[in-house]
């Protein structure tokens, strides 16, 4: 991460904070943001166009997608404690700092424009009572720099105003009302009940014109910070705009169709003001709406810009974070807010940004009803949430429709949407974020991992979806990296490594260096990419400890079937080992032992190691690993061993940095009778198991002799072994040794019979 900043809380002062209630802190910002420029300047527009029974399908549509996020919403909010960023600050904690940051941002600019949006609403209503020839472009920037003076302010002067603007909008509806009952038609309204699209207009055009116009459910959500009890408060304020809205919207359509023609509707902005009983009162709901959300949108976006910085999540934002006053108002986010609405001024017009605002819009709704649908599903049991009125299906269907609705509108710009977020969930997935707090995707593979691991115990277990599971003897600090490298080699593409390490002693004693040892196993993992997981136990002695780590390994059916052991030097130390061998037979497990004469050098260097890295797609070079040269030589001498060298080998061969190298299956016969017989054999095998390999067949009476010439080249020598019988440890001693010779690496393998090529 840049600069790895790291993240700061985001809870205000509670001495200095603000601390508003349900009706001023949401209820009055979602409503005033609802019934905005939309409602007094487009609205008529869209009963022109669509009639009365399209556009109660639009509010309907709307109010829907809103209802069900809502609902989302309510149940995240009073499932954890929330903090300053709304919308962004649930979706992050929930499903991790990789979506809330994509979708912070993005967020964050829908609400800049959404300034611009009600500003340019503003103006346009101000125009006709202003001289003519006067720039609306300078008029909309003045406002612009007046909306912005008013938030620099503080939130808390802000919110109080809201009262009085509150007021406006409700005389001018009570004014649109008398005006609309005294001029009902009903001849009027039923010519308005279908729809009458001119060129470029239909269902879903409108829409995503008024869609914009029920977005404010968020304006109570991004005041978080500024809530005494935001988890109360959210949920009701939101769902009581919600509804109260819903009733007006619905109601307007009707008297607007009753009230002027269609043509009327469709060509006069202001028709709202020409059924009003009084203009003015219209004119002044329009400039007190308008302000009072540009007002609401220039408050919320920086808050959600200083909680996406203050979380440290893009370390170039991290100068947004600061806190200004008793208050803590993100005044730096906010000349931010102003820079990008002016410029939405500038280059745009109300109808062009409201469906790019419906965009950003519906993207963070979709990831609040997933949210929440994800916390659910998974039956995470900090799932806890107080409100009750919200089930997985809603939270599903919420989600779903949001994709819909996007797709309809415009899939163009629902495409841009999508990978704008993905985009930037893909860059925060590369870089190392430092955050504390959970999030629900460990809850959702948990329970994915659970549930496929329930299936996988009630389906037997069948040779031809053998993987390898390797327990690989790691020793303290990777003592033993020729292992880890080669369960890498094994496991990378299709299987389970577990790095074991044995701390000797008693528990007791030994406790607190067991912890440490696997926190340094677990820190040299991530450091050399690998894909592993770390055990560490404590033992009385070694022998113990892998007998104990083989057989506790795992879960269900979901456990280690082979085990990577280095090979002992000396003849007093086989008849132990010799021991572990017998004792894991008997546990049913296939041992490779791996023989190295060249340990310090040959497969690992000592060179220092570079940046970590996360990726698994990380070269063997790049974590200081060499790759040997020459061919893989398996010398077979019958299925017992032999198949399951053969498929290790080819798994090897299937590691990225092995790729173009290749296998040799290889047999010493006696003479050449037997030549024509054996290679067909081998050829069959290869071909049955759809493996590539080259068949060489050896003449020669020492077999021994032939195989140390023949491979004298090879990368890694691969030879099957026979457990030994007790009492004869040390002649399998001197056999591994006169077998291995003056080869460099070799696999010795013994299997256990539980997968075939075939």
């Amino acid at each position: 991460m840049d600069g790895d900043p790291k993240p700061i809380s985001n809870r205000g002062d509670s001495a200095t904070a603000n601390a508003f209630g349900t009706f001023e802190g949401v209820f009055t910002p979602c409503v005033l943001t609802i019934l905005g420029v939309i409602m007094f300047l487009r609205f008529g527009y869209v009963v022109g166009q669509a009639g009365v029974i399209a556009t109660v399908g639009i509010v309907l549509a709307s109010k829907l997608i809103t209802v069900l996020t809502a609902l989302s919403l309510s149940a995240i909010a009073t499932n954890t404690r929330v903090e300053g960023g709304g919308a962004y600050f649930l979706i992050s904690r929930s499903l991790g700092p990789e979506f809330g940051g994509a979708i912070g941002v993005v967020f964050f600019a829908a609400q800049a424009l959404s300034v611009a949006m009600y500003v340019i609403g503003f103006t346009e209503a101000l125009m006709p009572l202003l001289p003519a020839g006067i720039n609306e472009t300078l008029i909309a920037t003045l406002t612009n720099a007046a909306v912005f003076a008013c938030v620099m302010i503080g939130a808390g002067w802000t919110l109080r105003i809201q009262f009085f603007i509150l007021a406006a909008v409700v005389l001018s509806l009570v004014s649109f009302f008398v005006g609309g009952a005294a001029q009902w038609d009903l001849s009027t309204l039923r010519s308005n009940l279908d729809s009458g699209y001119t060129d470029g207009e239909n269902f879903w055009t409108l829409f995503a014109l008024f869609f914009p116009a029920v977005t404010g459910i968020m304006a109570g959500a991004n005041m978080s910070g500024e809530l005494a009890n935001p988890a109360r408060s959210i949920p009701r304020g939101t769902l009581a705009a919600i509804v109260v809205t819903a009733t007006v919207y619905l109601a307007m359509a009707v008297f607007i169709a009753a009230a002027r023609p269609r043509d009327a509707l469709i060509g006069n902005t202001l028709v709202i003001a020409d059924i009003a009983i009084m203009a003015t009162l219209i004119t002044a709901g329009v400039f007190a709406a308008t302000l009072s959300s540009a007002m609401g949108s220039m408050m919320g976006a920086p808050r959600i810009m200083q909680s996406l910085a203050r979380d440290g999540l893009f370390g170039w934002l991290r100068p947004l974070a600061a806190r200004s006053g008793r208050a803590a108002e993100p005044r730096r986010a906010i000349l931010l807010t102003f820079a990008i609405s002016e410029a939405g001024i500038l280059l745009a017009d109300l109808d062009s940004i409201a469906p790019l605002i419906t965009m950003a819009f519906l993207v963070t709704y979709g990831l609040i009803n997933l949210a929440t649908f994800y916390e659910a599903i998974t039956k995470n049991p900090s799932y806890r949430p107080k409100f009750r009125y919200c089930h997985p299906a809603t939270s599903l269907v919420g989600a779903l429709g949001c994709v819909a609705v996007m797709l309809l509108i415009d899939w163009r710009w629902a495409m841009v949407a999508v990978m704008l977020v993905a985009g930037l969930h893909a860059y925060l997935s590369r870089i190392e974020l430092n955050t504390d707090w959970g999030h629900i995707q460990s809850g959702l593979l948990f329970e994915r991992t659970r549930q496929n691991l329930m299936r996988l115990e009630d389906e037997m277990y069948h040779p031809k979806n053998w993987r390898p599971f390797v327990l690989a003897l790691s020793g303290t600090g990777f003592s033993r990296l020729y292992l880890v490298v080669m369960g890498h080699w094994l496991t990378a593409q299709s299987g389970i490594l577990t790095l074991g390490q044995i701390v000797p002693g008693e528990l007791a004693d030994r406790g607190g260096r067991r912890r440490a040892q696997e926190e340094i196993l677990h820190a040299m993992i991530r450091q050399r990419g690998l894909s592993a997981f770390p055990s560490v136990i404590v033992a009385p002695d070694y022998i113990s400890g892998v007998e104990a780590l083989v057989q506790s390994q795992g879960l269900g059916r979901l456990r280690p079937n082979m085990v990577l052991l280095g090979c002992p030097l000396s003849a007093d130390r086989m008849e132990v080992f010799a021991g572990l061998l017998r004792n894991l037979n008997g546990l049913g497990k296939s041992v490779m032992i791996l023989r190295q004469s060249d340990a310090d050098g040959a497969i690992e260097t000592s060179t220092a190691q570079g940046p970590a890295s996360k990726a698994n797609s990380k070269t063997d070079q790049e974590s200081g690993w060499q790759i040997p040269a020459g061919t893989i030589d398996v010398w077979w001498r019958g299925r017992a061993n032999g198949e399951l060298m053969v498929l290790l080998s080819h798994l090897i061969l299937q590691h990225p940095d092995w790729r173009g190298r290749k296998m040799r299956l290889m047999r010493v016969v006696e003479n050449a009778a037997g030549v024509a017989e054996v290679r067909g054999h081998l050829q069959d095998l290869l071909a049955g198991a759809r493996i590539n390999a080259e068949v060489r067949v050896v003449i020669s009476a020492s077999p021994i002799l032939t195989i140390h010439d023949e491979s004298r080249q090879a990368a890694i020598t691969v030879l099957g072994f026979e457990i030994p019988e007790p009492g004869s440890e040390a002649e399998f001693f001197e056999r591994i040794e006169h077998s291995a010779g003056p080869l460099s690496r070799v696999a010795f393998v013994h299997s256990a019979g539980e997968m075939n090529l075939e």
